[in-house]
């Protein structure tokens, strides 16, 4: 799935599954102010982040290493690698947040009017920075790194086990999306949840801890900080995001709908639950149902059975490179963890897709566990669109401080476009990877795309943003973690577990995010807009295509487009990118219109069928 913990986008915001790094790079003042006054000023600024710039590169690249050599490398009672993943954090964590980092950016911002508009910008990344790990709580901070890896190494270390025997998360997935056998499956789904409990502590712990430590630098709570990063506030976010889901819910709802009929036939349900009973799903937590509709004439599991894992991500390398990409570095493949590991490795790695800048330079790497199946396919070349990303926003003109995402939600959204574009059929038709003469069903691939794309925003702006808020916010205490879970699910998803679950599970602590990409998830929601703003641009005024049946592939323009948004990283306000690409704000307009053909045929599938979602949400 490939709906994962990517990195922090933004500079320096440390996560165990991804890091970002810097590269030194002297930039010469751009024009600003004449008089003396605001000449000295400028070089002031500009001194300072020189030396912040120099002093924080070693010490990240550092962390980064440590990082990676901590995900790719868990061996169950050894603590020696996040041990070393703690130190390096430590010693960033030190750097980043001292006083006098603190000091010297507020000083400076005071004269902001005198700046360069990307000074201003850098200096506002030192205190965003600085807020996650402020060395006036020096102990505080240093807490909460341990805590963070030592749920990282519990998280992904976990064994889990059907009938006493050790499986994958690769094969719990595999059973979800693939087998029949109701048993089967409730067996997979309880097992994917009993990495819970173990995390519940942990996760109390830190939320506590990502509180104080944004509160020493005067925010409310965690997810108000990981929000401001947008130049919004909390109450704006969900306001955005609760619009989403209301426009989408008239499909939903249809969608729901139409999957609790299907789903009770095919297990032979004697009754058709108001409720989607999670197991029956094909996915751990319900955020994706498209593996319930094979398209025929565009089975991708058949066309990939002949293939190795590494072809797969050596096609999705020349998809970027045919639309005028570079192809990837040596360091790609020398350094990443592409593949799953033997059964006999001796230990495990993080079981979750993500893409790494090591550097800020062109050590950029990717984790993941690749199999020649359809998931891997669009999470492969979702994946390569970050790496794509870092890559072009590396150069010169765009100061190591702001190499990022325009906002943590282009950075998703350009990967799951380009992951979702990879199976429209002419694309795939043009790689020689459907039957010759196969004609797909394009209701049939609508459905299965919307059974992804669309289930996902009630799980994101709805259920998992709606519960990191309770979180932070203190409106959820340890002691209801899975009521209110529950709660959320039932209430955006219309999905419930298979039996009661009390507070002996912590199934919210399953989901990677919630412990260590945390306060974020409404990233992928804003991604997903974004990139059907992005896709209707490209396919109507570029293409020349219908939106739902695209084919980019060797497409210099639309790389070229791509491209001119990637490579300012995060030196422009990110509404000011859409209002200058696209003429548009954030919207799911562009949504609504590529799925706009479907709902005619939903409510013919779901004519004299009861609904059980209400109208409005």
């Amino acid at each position: 799935m490939h709906r994962h913990p990517h990195p922090r986008f933004s500079i320096f915001i440390r996560s165990m599954f991804a890091a970002c790094a810097a590269l030194i790079v002297l930039i010469p003042l751009a024009c600003g102010p004449t008089d003396d006054g605001g000449a000295a000023k400028q070089a002031e600024a500009q001194a300072f982040l020189d030396s912040y710039t120099t002093q924080m590169l070693a010490l990240y690249t550092t962390a980064s290493e440590a990082d990676w050599q901590a995900n790719i490398h868990i061996v169950e009672g050894d603590d020696t690698i996040r041990k070393a993943a703690e130190e390096a954090n430590e010693a960033m964590a030190r750097f980043t947040g001292s006083e006098e980092n603190i000091a010297t950016a507020r000083s400076l911002l005071e004269a902001a009017a005198q700046l360069d508009p990307l000074q201003v910008k850098q200096l506002e990344a030192v205190l965003y920075a600085a807020a996650n790990n402020p060395q006036t709580v020096p102990e505080l901070v240093k807490e909460r790194i341990a805590a963070e890896a030592l749920q990282n190494e519990q998280l992904f270390g976990f064994d889990f086990k059907i009938d006493g025997e050790s499986v994958s998360t690769n094969d719990l997935d595999d059973t979800l999306e693939n087998d029949n056998d109701l048993a089967a499956r409730l067996a997979a789904w309880e097992a994917s949840k009993e990495v819970g409990p173990p995390l519940r502590d942990g996760l109390a712990r830190l939320v506590d801890l990502r509180n104080q430590t944004v509160q020493a630098l005067g925010y409310d709570n965690y997810f108000d900080y990981q929000v401001s990063d947008y130049g919004m506030t909390s109450a704006e976010m969900m306001t955005l995001l609760e619009g989403f889901i209301r426009d989408l819910w008239p499909l939903y709802r249809e969608l729901h709908t139409w999957a609790r009929y299907e789903l009770a036939e095919r297990y032979g349900a004697t009754e058709v639950p108001d409720l989607l009973p999670a197991h029956w799903l094909p996915n751990r937590w319900g955020q994706d149902w498209a593996a319930m509709v094979k398209v025929e004439g565009l089975d991708l599991d058949a066309e990939l059975s002949d293939k190795t894992k590494e072809w797969v991500v050596q096609q999705a390398e020349r998809f970027y490179v045919s639309m005028g990409f570079d192809p990837l570095p040596p360091v790609f493949w020398e350094k990443s963890s592409l593949y799953p590991l033997p059964e006999d490795a001796g230990y495990k790695k993080n079981n979750h897709a993500s893409a790494w800048h090591m550097d800020l330079q062109n050590d950029v790497r990717s984790l993941m566990s690749v199999q020649p199946n359809q998931r891997w396919w669009g999470t492969t070349h979702h994946e390569l669109g970050h790496i794509y990303y870092y890559m072009a926003y590396t150069r010169p003109e765009v100061p190591p401080l702001l190499r990022s995402g325009a906002n943590r939600a282009f950075h998703e959204g350009v990967g799951t476009l380009l992951g979702m574009v990879s199976v429209h059929p002419p694309f795939l038709e043009g790689l020689g990877m459907m039957p010759e003469g196969a004609q797909p069903d394009a209701t049939q691939q609508l459905l299965r795309e919307a059974l992804d794309a669309v289930v996902f925003i009630p799980f994101s702006a709805g259920t998992m943003s709606h519960f990191e808020r309770d979180l932070y916010t203190g409106a959820v205490t340890p002691a209801d973690y899975n009521a209110r879970w529950w709660d959320y699910v039932a209430q955006y998803q219309g999905i419930e577990p298979p039996s009661p679950r009390g507070e002996e599970y912590t199934d919210a602590a399953t989901k990677t995010h919630i412990n260590n990409d945390p306060a974020q998830y409404y990233d992928y929601a804003l991604s997903y807009m974004i990139l059907h703003q992005l896709h209707a641009h490209i396919a109507e005024n570029i293409l020349g295509q219908d939106p739902r049946s695209t084919n980019y592939y060797g497409s210099k323009e639309a790389g070229a487009f791509l491209n001119g948004i990637l490579e300012l990283g995060g030196t422009r306000d990110w509404r000011e990118v859409l209002r200058e690409q696209l003429g548009q704000e954030i919207s799911g307009k562009a949504m609504l219109e590529y799925f706009a053909p479907l709902m005619e045929y939903l409510k013919t599938q779901n004519q004299g069928r009861k609904y059980t979602l209400p109208e409005t949400v």
